[in-house]
């Protein structure tokens, strides 16, 4: 009995990733898998008559993209909650769509933008002020945090809170006072995120139903992003297994149109070491499967040896217990076979990590687990060299991209030129993956990443880098596509179209090779598939798409379109008659 392939994509410029065949006319998926690629007659010709054949009109298509550094989890129990203003290009509209969920919104909810969006993007190159957000929204909570530096609450959310002359700053964060000793509004991470945190607890939660769908939304924005598989680096705000019951639901139904692989961030700080062995008992590395797996530890091993990438603040020292409490904490794990990540944006933390990754690697070799760092961004040539002779990887984020006007106010042009030093980097044979680090201390756009990556500017248009420190866009894509499997220890099995890799791949509204370098982070998907199947698609492919239910509450601002923002018209390719069918072709 004959096979048949289950989807074909036809008369598409299909970007492989694989080096001895980068650009294919067609491709087949049976089940979960593709099956062939090869020329439109080739692969048309396999068809079947329950074939789902798609006629891409000469789109691009890449494969999945595959985000390393993005907190699916937690983002998604609130997400429903949030409205965006990642990508906006003005404050004026900011504020606009602002106004009009703050009528939509009743009593006592909030309406919060939590990060993913820098005042730089703005024409007006400024944040509201607090009177603004007074008089839009005189008796409704909002609370507006900029990347993870800064807040702004409005008297209703102060009210909210409690806040008063009498509140004291939490361990580094600042409350703004004024002249008469009252909080003005303004929340200053200084340089620790847990005021923000203090603050958002005290509005309401969804319940676990709405969590679920909530969930199941943001999934649908990275689909629509062209994102199909992530890697959660943990938030040490959520409780295991309690705040993860959502997404192994959603797991255990076949319902993640994003693979997950992800890590356990330390809970308790000063024990840690607790935590871990607690979980060990649970846990082997890589238990799951190809939707949802767990991944390791980190990124927050111990809560004393985070630094923060927070650019308007100088780099926190750490303190020596620390850095004995981290050896003691990766000893165990690397003992135990367990993956970990670890953050740290400033030299001086790295080279503190790998005095203590050499002490260990001289009595349990490293070589033998997958480890790496988050951001980087100051990393020296020495440190590079260090990284690749203990086995390494980095996960390079986007955060000059949002912080590079920051970055140049306090260190300085010529610093900045290589924050991070990509290409040396990549000369040395260090393994580099991408992640966003998003949704607060960035977006979760990817297509920002790559326009930073290929054009080295930040949102605000200012040029960090020189040519030779910039990736051509082939090389950025195979960062945010290929090379992070590496990260999850899923080499060769995604991250390519090639055949027997798991069928994860997008179909772009603009051709990423061909736009001006300034439309590349307006760049979406049309159409997604993950694992095989169809998990966005719109405009002309609307007809195939299978939407999560509606989002709720009803009054979210999802309803209204607020994810990332895009112009109205985005560049789709030209348009073709009858993109797709079903059945064999004739």
């Amino acid at each position: 009995m004959a096979v048949y392939p289950t989807l074909i994509v036809h008369n598409a410029k299909i970007h492989t990733g694989v080096a001895h065949r980068p650009e294919v006319q067609a491709l087949a998926v049976s089940g979960n898998r593709i099956a062939a690629v090869g020329t439109n007659c080739q692969i048309r010709a396999l068809a079947g008559p329950a074939t789902i054949v798609i006629d891409a009109g000469r789109r691009r298509v890449i494969p999945g993209l595959i985000d390393a550094c993005l907190p699916l989890i937690a983002t998604g129990l609130g997400y429903n909650q949030q409205l965006r203003w990642d990508g906006i290009p003005t404050l004026d509209e900011a504020l606009r769509v602002l106004a009009e969920q703050v009528r939509r919104t009743p009593a006592p909810q909030w309406v919060s933008v939590i990060g993913g969006f820098c005042e730089h993007q703005f024409a007006e190159r400024r944040l509201p002020t607090l009177d603004e957000l007074d008089r839009i929204a005189p008796s409704t909570p909002v609370y507006i945090q900029h990347l993870q530096d800064r807040a702004l609450l409005n008297g209703a959310a102060m009210a909210a809170c409690g806040y008063d002359a009498s509140t004291l700053d939490p361990p580094g964060g600042h409350i703004e006072w004024d002249a008469a000793g009252a909080p003005t509004g303004l929340l200053i991470a200084a340089p620790s995120t847990e005021v923000f945190q203090q603050t958002l607890a005290h509005a309401p939660e969804l319940p676990h139903e709405y969590q679920i769908n909530s969930t199941r939304q943001f999934m649908r924005e990275l689909n629509r992003l062209g994102i199909t598989s992530v890697i959660d680096p943990g938030s040490p705000q959520l409780r295991y297994p309690g705040d993860y019951a959502t997404v192994e639901e959603l797991a255990q139904h076949h319902l993640l149109s994003v693979r997950v692989a992800y890590h356990l961030a330390a809970q308790t700080p000063g024990a840690e070491i607790a935590d871990y062995l607690h979980w060990s008992t649970i846990h082997r590395p890589r238990d799951g499967d190809d939707a949802f797996r767990f991944n390791g530890a980190g990124s927050v091993l111990v809560h004393a040896a985070q630094d923060y990438t927070h650019f308007r603040q100088p780099p926190s020292p750490i303190p020596a217990q620390a850095a004995a409490d981290l050896e003691d904490v990766i000893s165990r794990l690397v003992a135990r076979n367990w993956p970990w990540r670890m953050h740290a944006s400033y030299d001086e933390t790295i080279g503190m990590a790998l005095d203590v990754l050499e002490r260990i690697d001289a009595k349990l070799p490293l070589q033998s687990v997958p480890w790496f760092i988050d951001g980087a961004e100051t990393i020296d040539d020495h440190q590079i060299a260090r990284m690749v002779r203990l086995g390494g990887g980095i996960c390079v984020q986007p955060n000059m991209a949002y912080q590079g006007e920051y970055f140049i106010e306090r260190h300085g042009d010529h610093a900045a030129a290589r924050t991070p030093p990509l290409r040396h980097m990549l000369d040395a044979g260090l393994r580099i993956g991408v992640g966003s680090g998003g949704t607060e201390r960035s977006s979760m756009d990817p297509w920002v990443t790559l326009s930073w990556l290929v054009t080295g500017c930040t949102l605000g248009g200012v040029a960090l880098y020189p040519p030779e420190q910039r990736l051509d866009r082939a090389t950025a894509l195979a960062l945010h596509t290929r090379a992070n499997t590496w990260f999850s220890g899923e080499d060769g099995r995604k991250g390519q179209i090639d055949i027997g890799q798991l069928a994860d791949f997008a179909v772009l509204t603009q051709d990423y090779f061909d736009v001006a370098d300034e439309d590349i982070r307006h760049i979406r998907a049309t159409l997604t598939v993950m694992d095989g199947r169809i998990v966005f698609a719109d405009a002309d492919y609307h007809s195939l798409d299978l939407p999560p239910p509606a989002p709720l509450p009803v009054w979210s601002a999802l309803h209204h379109g607020h994810g990332v923002w895009r112009p109205p018209a985005c560049g789709h390719a030209e348009q073709r008659t009858a993109p797709s069918s079903r059945g064999a072709l004739s």
